[in-house]
């Protein structure tokens, strides 16, 4: 699982998750954002980094605390 979170102020205001495939909002601020962000191109951007990064070293790093 692929979580990115963002936050201001010490609250998390928008987080994406690779389990849902896109971003979620948590504030009134976070959801206007979220809302834009997986219209446009950045949902794309983070669903490309979890196939480049994430996937292919998943085994790895499951390894590694084993």
């Amino acid at each position: 699982e692929f979580i990115d979170s963002y936050y201001f102020n010490q609250a998390e205001y928008i987080r994406f998750n690779s389990t849902v495939g896109k971003y979620v909002g948590y504030t009134e601020h976070g959801v206007k954002n979220a809302e834009t962000w997986n219209k446009g191109s950045v949902l794309a951007q983070e669903l490309g980094e979890l196939e480049r990064y994430c996937k292919p070293h998943a085994a790895i790093l499951y390894s590694n605390v084993l």
